[in-house]
């Protein structure tokens, strides 16, 4: 649920003008705040698991101007894969426009900074998006791009774990960039409470270990799935979803032991089942 956050000035100065104190009407407000905040079982980015197959909580917010112009961040815990000590915590920030272009039909572009507050050097990257939506019958379908260009944090520092483990980058300050191919799609079951969900991505980078010993497409290139269900109950939604990669063992091995669990060394790719429990204001 939305809530309005001011009004605009003028249109303001003109209520009070225009008429009486008992009287005046409150001018449509330019901004839009949204917010969310959830508990989910695995935290997992494109398929692999962020939090060490473990608890994540997550939260973000989000201010949308009346002409399209939007900013927002995103946070959540860390563990395992994808952690550069600090805080380990992810904090996203973003921004862009998005614009009904047809009706029915919605165009979004924007930038994602993704952010290690507290974590070591050269872990944060810039990933500009474009995202389409629309409708189609009673299905809501989201197809996105997102391509984040040459960067330290994306780059191939590191052939193997072992070089990783002795702490000699075979290629220090080599750069990367990142592709990113999406589509999501949901549909709501008629007169139930219940939303199915959908997503399909495809992954194509830097195949190895970074500057600090992960990588956002750690096999170069592979596939990620999602299928689920969410239910409305009141302002909270539960919500639970099969997750997946074509990551196989063999193909990771070299990234070893980084990619895995820090608790029995088991895939952090493989297929899982996370619940979600979430509220939106």
């Amino acid at each position: 649920m939305k809530f309005r956050l001011f009004a605009g000035v003028a249109g303001l100065a003109a209520a009070f003008a225009a008429t009486p104190a008992m009287a005046q009407e409150e001018a449509p407000s330019e901004f839009t705040v949204a917010g969310s905040v959830a508990l989910v079982t695995d935290y997992r980015f494109r398929g692999v698991s962020q939090s060490d197959k473990e608890l994540a909580v997550q939260g973000g917010v989000s201010v949308t101007h009346a002409s399209g112009l939007y900013v927002g961040t995103w946070g959540s815990n860390l563990s395992g894969w994808g952690t550069f000590g600090g805080s380990n915590t992810e904090l996203d920030i973003y921004g862009g426009f998005a614009a009904e272009v047809t009706p029915g039909l919605k165009v979004d572009v924007g930038v994602t900074w993704y952010m290690y507050p507290g974590g070591a050097s050269e872990t944060d990257f810039a990933e500009p998006y474009v995202k389409v939506s629309g409708t189609v019958g009673p299905a809501s379908l989201l197809v996105g791009a997102a391509y984040a260009p040459k960067q330290q944090a994306l780059g191939r520092w590191y052939y193997d774990a072992d070089a990783y483990a002795d702490g000699v980058p075979d290629a220090p300050g080599a750069k990367s960039d990142n592709f990113y191919l999406w589509t999501d799609a949901s549909a709501g079951i008629p007169n139930t409470p219940v939303t199915l969900k959908a997503h399909l991505g495809y992954s194509d980078g830097n195949a190895g270990l970074g500057p600090n010993g992960t990588s956002v497409a750690p096999t170069g290139s592979y596939v990620d799935w999602m299928l689920g269900a969410d239910l409305a109950v009141g302002p909270v939604v539960l919500g639970v979803a099969y997750v997946d990669t074509d990551i196989s063992k063999s193909e990771s091995a070299y990234l070893q032991p980084n990619f895995s669990s820090t608790k029995n060394g088991s895939t952090i790719a493989g297929s899982t089942v996370v619940f979600s429990l979430s509220a939106a204001f």
